[in-house]
């Protein structure tokens, strides 16, 4: 005889939370824009250097703005929404 097992949705992993984020390299400093399941480990990354390319480059260390996502799909999206702002347009958010 076979046994059924019930697994409650409660139960199962969840996706962990996304974030969308904007560091900049000073008060109103070159904006980046980066999507992350791990906030303060991401930002240490940047802050440490530890990232190479763009954040490193230009000195960005400074999270001025984020927001959580239920998936990274969605995170993904806002991040591009957020993209296409002009520059302006970030650093008033």
């Amino acid at each position: 005889m076979t046994q059924q097992r019930v697994i409650e949705l409660s139960s199962l992993p969840m996706e962990p939370i996304s974030h969308v984020y904007i560091m900049t390299s000073a008060r109103n400093g070159t904006p980046y824009t980066g999507v992350t399941t791990h906030l303060a480990r991401r930002v240490w990354e940047h802050r440490e250097g530890i990232v190479e390319g763009f954040t490193k480059r230009y000195g960005v260390n400074r999270l001025v703005w984020f927001e959580e996502h239920a998936t990274i799909i969605e995170a993904i999206s806002r991040e591009k929404q957020i993209k296409r702002w002009r520059r302006h347009g970030k650093s008033r958010s």
